[in-house]
């Protein structure tokens, strides 16, 4: 495939005039596209895909064009270097695949409707229109749409609607952007609206499938996370408009197009009066992050898709920052230890990972970097572990000078280091170029020799270790006991008197205290045992992190599963929702060794109910007006450990409340997921089966068809998931953008695994085709990584993968996960005996 050409050294937009047709019924775009720029050359190109060109003029003169659909080009010449008027008319496919412009499908009152809307991250405008789709392209957009209007249709775009023409929407000229911030979206929605202290028009649309009442949750988070923006930001939002759209079909979880977000449904709208609270949490961040995005990818946008990381590192880390402002109730920290640090962790130690800034050489490599757990999660925890050290004042600071200086504009990582590094006082390049430039992150070696405490770092690597690794880093150290330096620069340091530092602790000696840093630590004996000894006693992130560490050496196999086992009925009865979630962590990477209906299978059960009893019996099965946010954060793990462990009161509990509910459709969501596996798992027949899937047909609420998703393929029936694996490629029961975890739930059932990974294989060619421009479409390479555990599927793997390594998109996937499954099967073969060992004596 060839490099990319950088179109923007040859012509430089200044604005776009859009006339954009859509007829839903004929699947047919018709544009004409106006474009005002200098050319900075005779020979100059624009980017189209999939377009139909009728016809190219220069300045209102016909010129000789060719399209070359293998870069994405539209090429001519213009007859001298300058200002220039370019425009395109042209026709293009109104396709499914959820790039572009393309419906979306739903039905109310059993009548097919369908919407249109727009998702142009990453390089997919030029399948809307042509022009220089590269970020640093930035113009200003007139947009004038018209469509097969239906009665009491709206359409909507990133500026309000100015007026209406002939059946023309015309909106009013967007700031400066870049095109793939454009968006717009038309068909029958139900909108509410508020606005902020400063003025901005907020608003929320879906479609009529959902109660009136599901919008409310999202106009809430929403307003006041822009307020909050504004302040943290001390950066007014630039636009008159904020709105945030669902969407029935959409392949990625949320877009930050400028002043019109768009979101899958399952992540903006929320039962106000059905909707656990782990739920709730996970729309209001993604709605942050999104807004973050406002300011931080729209207002300033990374230069090349090389600095990715600018927008997505930061929003992922405000997200949280926000939330935790508006809701300090959440403690919305310790879901981002539990799952977006430990995903971090667990990815950037495998060799052949990328960094959280790398280079891009094709075109298809761009969607190859939103790899969500680099620069989305370890990007975020970068960028906590450098809020950490400078504090928030000097952040603030540094923020608003960036914003100041490079709004409306582009930008790279020294830019912001710059900003942020006058802001602090301290050299920000220096010690982040260590961590984004450089795969991976280290272990420190913590030891007393000869009454002295001795650190020293090395790379962790998950697998075999490269020859001759010289990676350093700059690591805060972040220590208990004050007068420690407060990073370590070289390989090994002295930190001084161990009795001293004993003595000055704040508990037992530790490093990364607060789990901010993006290390992890192992300690000699005599250090551990002080931590084990006290561990009951120490805060709730710290015993998180006593775990954290433990599992992470042990999947390095450092350390031994075994020796984690003793010490989680430590912790089985805290009330902390990230202390339960981190003990049933450690009992999930145990189960990588129990094979089904094993007796390591029966004594893990028998070990995961005796941890999980004196909670379950406490917070019980159904929410309470006493739970607190723990109570009710932890419910949803108790119960599925319980379950998992074969609980006989919770079994049978759980049957009774389905029961007496008659359908999926009037469960509480408090404890739905594990009360629909149960009944499938435990209590099944046909006709609940049956009764299950077609409810997740019929309903639109997207948080009822994950459980029931959950549920179905979990069924221990192989002629059920047999029904299942045969609507793969149906989307009238399961939607394209379902399918990866459907495909991921029949996966990891050992009944079905066999099933699902046939379809795959011979399925491939039909993915990529349906999906294969996704941004996200390389996961599903992932979720095989995370599911198999056999040398069988190993070399199965391998094979089928293997003449797939040479497609820029693909590459790198199946490298990580290729290590990722052999690394998996050798821990298998060397600790599965001493597990076993262990639970038999825990057990007896």
């Amino acid at each position: 495939m060839a490099s990319i050409e950088r179109l923007y050294d040859l012509f430089q937009p200044e604005h776009y005039d859009l006339y954009i047709e859509v007829s839903r019924a004929e699947k047919v775009i018709k544009g004409k596209t106006v474009i005002k720029g200098t050319a900075k050359k005779q020979a100059i190109a624009l980017h189209q895909h999939d377009l139909k060109v009728a016809s190219v003029k220069v300045n209102g003169q016909a010129v000789d064009f060719t399209v070359v659909d293998d870069d994405d080009q539209i090429r001519f010449a213009v007859p001298e270097a300058g200002e220039q008027t370019l425009e395109v008319v042209y026709e293009a496919p109104l396709t499914d695949n959820m790039n572009g412009i393309y419906p979306s499908y739903y039905q109310v009152d059993g009548e097919d409707k369908q919407v249109v809307s727009t998702q142009f991250e990453t390089y997919f405008a030029r399948q809307a229109f042509p022009g220089i789709d590269e970020p640093e392209a930035k113009a200003t957009f007139s947009l004038a749409l018209k469509f097969d209007e239906q009665p009491g249709e709206v359409a909507i775009a990133n500026m309000p609607e100015e007026r209406i023409e002939d059946g023309v929407h015309c909106f009013e000229k967007t700031v400066k952007m870049s095109t793939y911030l454009v968006a717009f979206a038309f068909g029958d929605f139900q909108s509410i609206e508020t606005k902020t202290k400063s003025g901005i028009k907020v608003g929320v649309y879906a479609t009529k499938a959902h109660p009136a009442k599901d919008l409310d949750f999202a106009l809430d988070i929403a307003k006041r996370s822009i307020e909050f923006y504004e302040d943290f930001y001390q950066t007014p939002y630039p636009l008159a408009q904020s709105l945030q759209v669902a969407l029935p079909d959409f392949s990625a979880g949320a877009m930050e197009n400028w002043g019109m977000v768009t979101y899958r449904e399952a992540y903006l709208l929320v039962d106000p009066d059905n909707t656990e609270l782990a739920m709730k949490q996970v729309v209001a961040t993604v709605i942050a992050h999104e807004l973050a995005h406002q300011w931080f990818g729209d207002l300033v946008t990374m230069k090349w898709w090389d600095e990715l990381w600018l927008n997505e590192s930061f929003a992922n880390m405000m997200e949280f920052v926000a939330i935790d402002a508006i809701e300090p109730d959440w403690h919305i920290w310790e879901s981002f230890n539990a799952n977006d640090v430990q995903a971090a962790f667990r990815r950037d130690a495998i060799p052949g990972v990328q960094p959280v800034h790398v280079a891009v050489h094709h075109p298809e490599e761009i969607d190859a970097l939103f790899d969500p757990a680099i620069v989305y999660a370890k990007g975020a925890h970068l960028l906590v572990m450098l809020r950490s050290l400078i504090g928030d004042d000097a952040l603030r600071n540094g923020l608003k000078a960036y914003f100041d200086k490079k709004a409306y504009g582009n930008a790279t990582g020294d830019d912001l280091w710059s900003a942020l590094g006058a802001a602090s006082g301290q050299d920000i390049g220096a010690i982040m170029k260590t961590w984004l430039d450089q795969p991976g992150y280290p272990v420190l070696s913590v030891s007393v020799e000869d009454g002295r405490v001795k650190v020293r770092q090395t790379p962790f690597v998950l697998g075999e270790k490269p020859k001759d690794d010289q990676r350093l880093w700059q690591v805060p150290l972040s220590a208990s006991a004050p007068g420690l330096p407060a990073l370590l620069t070289e390989e090994s340091a002295d930190l001084g008197d161990w009795e001293t530092i004993k003595a000055a602790s704040k508990g037992p000696f530790r490093l990364n205290v607060g789990n901010a840093g993006h290390y992890i630590v192992s300690y000699d004996d005599e250090l551990l045992a002080e931590q084990i000894a006290d561990l009951t006693d120490l805060p709730a992130i710290d015993q998180a992190q006593f775990l954290q560490n433990a599992l992470l050496l042990a999947q390095a196999n450092e350390v031994n599963y075994a020796d984690i086992l003793p010490v989680l009925p430590l912790l089985a009865n805290s009330d902390s929702a990230l202390v339960q979630d981190f003990v049933y962590q450690a009992i999930t990477a145990i189960k990588v060794f129990a094979e089904p209906d094993s007796k390591l299978e029966a004594y893990l059960q028998l070990f995961t109910r005796g941890l999980s009893t004196e909670r379950f019996a406490a917070l019980g099965l159904a929410k309470k007006t006493s739970d607190t946010v723990s109570d009710e954060l932890s419910r949803p793990i108790i119960v599925a450990a319980a379950l998992y462990g074969k609980n006989q009161h919770l079994m049978e509990e759980a049957h009774a409340v389905f029961q007496k509910a008659g359908s999926a459709q009037k469960l509480p969501a408090d404890g739905r997921t594990q009360v629909l596996k149960n009944e499938l798992v435990n209590y099944n027949s046909q006709e609940t089966f049956a009764a299950l899937l077609a409810a997740y047909q019929e309903t639109a609420n997207a948080s009822l068809k994950r459980d029931l998703s959950a549920a179905l393929t979990s069924t221990p029936d192989a002629l059920q998931l047999k029904t299942l694996v045969a609507s793969f490629k149906d989307p009238a029961v399961i939607k394209p953008q379902d399918l990866r975890n459907w495909f991921a739930g029949v996966l990891a059932n050992p009944v079905g695994q066999d099933q699902a990974w046939t379809w795959l294989k011979d399925n491939w060619g039909w993915l990529e085709e349906r999906l294969g421009g996704d941004m996200e479409f390389s996961s599903y390479i992932t979720v095989i990584s995370r599911i198999f555990k056999t040398r069988e599927k190993f070399d199965a793997f391998k094979a089928f993968f293997e003449d797939k390594k040479d497609q820029p998109g693909l590459s790198r996937e199946i490298v990580v996960d290729t290590q990722v499954i052999e690394n998996r099967v050798k821990l298998v073969e060397e600790q599965e005996a001493s597990v076993a060992k262990a639970l038999d004596g825990l057990v007896k």
